[in-house]
């Protein structure tokens, strides 16, 4: 009974194979648009072009087929599209210029170059001119013209990418270019195969009949041989590209490897094995329709899967509208082409009409949405804080009617992050090229060595170290011998509270001061690469607290010399060494730390830090403001409408706001605070962003300090949903009611709040602000102080008063709950990390800045949270399910992007938090550093490949 069945519907689709074809191809299209690898997308290409030529061959064998000319001039044309998206190197960037494929396909079919050029057309110049020059025919194509236009400008409208640069729109029109030239020397050669079937006939018998082939067999003979050889070339071409330029997705069992490492590489090995074969699919559709449908119809076909893709990659409003009036274009062009059998010229000029007008109201009301009164942009300021003031202080605005404001945030950070990761340098070259467009210099000796660590160790983001950059700048300002000088008066005091590394002759031949496990992690965390390194002296900080501060003025000189100074040693034109120089005079054997008789640093412990720590703002910031409470600059990081965290970076800048200044620890009494005014390169593991430490990955991640165990976690579905955190009362000391202005007292007071608070509601109009009673989401909240410490004896007495504290609880607790708040303590949180490895969703209030600032992104790994918590439950709802319909117990959209990003996190820890990145990043760190204390700084560098 099967037999019949698979019969009948083997007949329809043979049957209706015009509407089959299409509807097959966009979904292929689509799913071949989102989910090739950028990185192996040639490899992508040349593999599904390989099972083509298998499959031709095995139905035609290797007899000959097509002329080598036309199965080069198609081959070419097509490879060369696909290298320019390769080399765009950005999947949404390549999608910008897409939309001009149909226009341009039309284009290039009427220049008479191409058939005269490559000879692809048997019938004679004179016919093809009559034919071409029917005046129905051209009447009827010109008057097409406008709804292509409209056509390409509503595509175009919803592929654009506000991150395309003018380099990939060059890019993307030449791949444009030469797609469509390719499809047209291929509907050249399918016409050609036509007209010569057509051309010849059998031999006539006595009786009169003729005996001549069947003309679409033989037709298709010939097509098949003609995939068969485009096939081949294609696979050449593109094989050998992939070769040259794109990174191998094997495992090849080098012994540096991990298995984390290994089975990552496994898992790409598994997304280009289902995107080859998908890929596969969709150029022999393509192939097909070409075939038989024309280029313009099938370039209709793969842009709308274009569109497909760019909606279901970042789904809008506005992408919505206009692949929606592109689609209506289509098919009024279909109805009015040239040969439609149902062509009536009222009801055309009626469609065109009702079409035209249409658009022109469409594209009216998302201009009038995007510019009106009392509306924005759903496009994020993702820029450089300004400091303004006045009502512009303001948070932005988000509109509700765009989603829930966590959606939105999402879905800007995804864009951003995709545009980052898609741009990363594929080979040393383009590295150091890189390297040079960002620093204006080239980059230090032996960055080679460099990017050979990272490139074999998997590291990720390999082009984003600018927090290195901007930590070391203002030190170019100063001679080489001056910081060195200042290291060694830092190191010359014990009390100063660092631990000194000599470096000599490649090896670490001293290091003093500290805990034990401290010494080992660090000079652990160099043992791999320190070889490579300049002889040099190191002050590592003992202390959680930052410890460098340089007023406003001298620092802002101190930059504008470093840019002099850089500016310079780029515009020399010599040949740079790729070593560094040899030991400097002033620098002993490493035998011995120079005793200094005097300390630059300053103790300021269990007092309030406020006014030091805000002396490197600009005087124009809210922080430096004459009187006192002065507003928060809420434009520059939070959104409407209860101060979401858009941007964290911002957020953490305390320049921005001076109500941290009662609001936070470490500025109402750090328990150990030593600093100094002048400009000394210590390394720290974490800074206020008003200091001018230089960061470095913490040694305690590296030991291992706080471990994450797999074992003892569970699954998504298996965890409560509630927000939890047990912890104690550090992040300063408490004296005299000190702890009613520190950040973790303020937190756990407010989520346990018996007062109202505000939550975006899901309504049948849409979301909408809603005031609710805390006590109602009792169970959606379990943070709870498990110790109290670090305070007077009565200061530590009001808080066991005021605060239900529970017994002590083990990390591994934490596991399960789907939501896990982390928070800045004395310092930075030593849990982040096993938080992020973790299978649950991780929210983090942070004012530290660590060095993985360009490696771990808020709404992509992790939910930024604000110290007021106007937010704290409102995203804690959303993402636990609150707009779910409780009746058919679908997952939300909310409990969706918990899921995600708790997954994201997991995945992510493990290929961007191993101890090869923190041995990869303090590897390009100490290069960086090791040029700037050279005396020969300008002379040397790595001078390229």
């Amino acid at each position: 009974p099967m037999r019949p069945t698979l019969s009948t519907i083997a007949e329809h689709s043979l049957r209706n194979h015009h509407v089959l074809s299409p509807f097959v191809l966009v979904v292929a299209g689509t799913a071949v648009a989102i989910h090739t690898p950028v990185r192996h997308s040639l490899f992508a290409t040349a593999a599904s072009w390989a099972l083509i030529w298998i499959f031709a061959v095995s139905r035609k064998g290797l007899r000959r087929g097509a002329s080598l000319s036309t199965t080069c001039s198609l081959a070419v044309f097509l490879a060369l599209g696909r290298i320019c998206d390769r080399v765009i190197c950005d999947k949404e960037g390549a999608w910008a210029t897409k939309g001009l494929l149909p226009i341009v396909a039309v284009l290039v079919a009427e220049n008479r170059l191409l058939p005269t050029r490559f000879a692809l057309l048997s019938s004679s110049p004179d016919s093809d001119k009559d034919d071409l020059d029917g005046p129905t025919e051209k009447q009827t194509t010109i008057a097409t013209y406008r709804i292509l236009v409209v056509a390409s400008v509503c595509a175009l409208a919803g592929l654009a990418n506000r991150f395309t640069t003018s380099s990939t729109l060059v890019l993307g029109l030449c791949s444009v270019l030469f797609t469509a030239i390719g499809w047209t020397l291929l509907e050249n050669a399918s016409k050609a195969a036509n007209e010569n079937v057509e051309a010849r006939r059998g031999l006539v018998f006595a009786n009169g009949t003729l005996s001549q082939p069947n003309p679409h067999g033989v037709e298709k003979d010939y097509l098949l041989a003609l995939v068969r050889d485009v096939a081949l070339a294609m696979t050449f071409l593109c094989g050998t590209a992939s070769y040259f330029v794109e990174p191998s997705i094997f495992f090849h069992g080098s012994p540096w490897q991990t298995t984390s490492q290994s089975l990552l590489n496994y898992s790409v090995v598994g997304t280009c094995v289902l995107v080859v074969l998908t890929l596969t699919l969709s150029n022999i559709l393509t192939f097909s329709m070409i075939s038989s449908q024309g280029t313009l119809h099938t370039s209709f076909v793969v842009v709308f899967a274009d569109l497909c893709a760019r909606l279901l990659s970042g789904p809008s409003f506005s992408g919505v509208l206009f692949t929606a009036t592109y689609v209506s274009a289509f098919l009024l062009f279909l109805y009015v082409s040239p040969g439609s059998s149902a062509v009536d010229v009222r009801t055309v000029t009626l469609l065109r009409r009702v079409f035209y007008a249409a658009s022109a109201l469409s594209i009216s009301l998302l201009l009038s949405f995007m510019v009106g009164p009392g509306r924005s942009r759903s496009v994020l300021p993702f820029t450089s804080p300004r400091y303004l003031s006045g009502a512009a202080l303001a948070p932005v605005h988000l509109d509700l009617i765009l989603g829930h404001p966590a959606a939105q945030l999402i879905q800007a950070a995804e864009d951003d992050y995709r545009h980052v990761y898609s741009r990363q340098s594929q080979s040393l070259d383009e590295a150091t090229k890189e390297y040079r467009r960002r620093n204006g210099l080239q980059p230090p000796p032996h960055f080679d060595k460099w990017y050979e660590y990272a490139v074999r160790n998997g590291v990720e983001l390999i082009d984003e170290f600018d927090t290195i950059s901007r930590a070391l700048l203002p030190f170019w300002a100063l001679r080489p011998s001056t910081i060195r000088e200042r290291v060694r008066l830092a190191l010359g005091d014990k009390e100063n509270a660092f631990i000194g590394v000599m470096i000599r002759d490649g090896k670490i031949v001293k290091i003093e001061n500290g805990d034990e496990w401290q010494q080992q992690a660090t000079a652990g965390m160099m043992k791999d690469f320190v070889q490579y390194l300049p002889d040099m002296d190191l002050a590592f900080n003992i202390h959680d607290e930052p410890r460098v501060i340089v007023p406003h003025d001298e620092l802002s000189v101190l930059v504008e010399a470093a840019h002099r100074e850089i500016k310079e040693a780029a515009a020399l034109k010599q040949v740079l060494h790729n070593s560094f120089s040899s030991r400097p005079s002033d620098l002993n054997d490493g035998k011995w730390f120079d005793i200094a008789t005097t300390s630059r640093f300053n103790r300021y412990a269990h007092q309030q830090t406020w006014i030091p720590s805000r002396l490197s703002c600009p005087m124009a910031s809210q922080a430096r403001q004459y009187e006192p409470n002065a507003p928060d600059n809420l434009t520059a990081y939070a959104a409407e409408p209860l101060n979401y965290i858009y941007n964290q970076t911002a957020f953490s800048d305390i320049c921005n706001s001076p109500s941290l200044s009662s609001t936070f620890g470490f500025f109402e009494r750090p328990n150990a605070f030593s600093i100094t005014h002048e400009l000394t390169p210590i390394f720290s593991q974490s800074k206020i962003s008003s200091y001018q430490d230089i960061l470095y990955p913490s040694p305690w991640y590296w030991a291992g300090k706080v471990q994450y165990d797999e074992k003892q976690d569970t699954t998504w579905e298996n965890k409560t949903n509630s927000l939890y955190w047990r912890g104690s009362t550090t992040g300063g000391f408490s004296r005299n009611g000190g702890w009613r202005r520190q950040h973790r007292q303020r937190i756990v007071r407010t989520l346990n709040a018996p007062d109202k608070a505000q939550i975006i509601a899901l309504k049948e109009s849409g979301y909408e602000v809603q005031e609710v009673e805390r006590q109602d989401f009792d169970k959606l909240i379990d943070v709870r102080f498990s110790h109290i410490g670090q305070c007077d004896e009565g200061d530590c007495k009001a808080q066991e008063t005021f605060f239900r504290v529970t017994e002590h609880a083990g990390l591994q607790d934490a596991w399960y709950h789907k939501h896990l708040l982390d928070m800045d303590g004395n310092a930075f949180s030593g849990r982040f990390y096993a938080f992020l490895k973790s299978r649950s969703l991780t929210y983090k209030m942070a004012v530290f800045r660590e060095w993985h600032e360009d490696r771990l992104w808020p709404w992509i790994h992790y939910i930024p949270l604000s110290l007021n918590g106007t937010e704290h439950l409102d995203l804690v709802h959303w993402f636990a399910g609150g707009d779910s319909q409780q009746s058919t117990g679908e997952e939300s959209l909310g409990e969706r992007k918990a899921r995600e990003i708790a997954e994201r996190s997991t995945e992510w820890a493990g290929k961007a938090l191993r101890n090869v990145d923190f041995e990869a990043w303090l590897f390009r760190l100490l290069l960086e550093y090791g040029r700037v204390v050279d005396d020969d700084r300008m002379a040397i560098g790595y001078p390229g490949p």
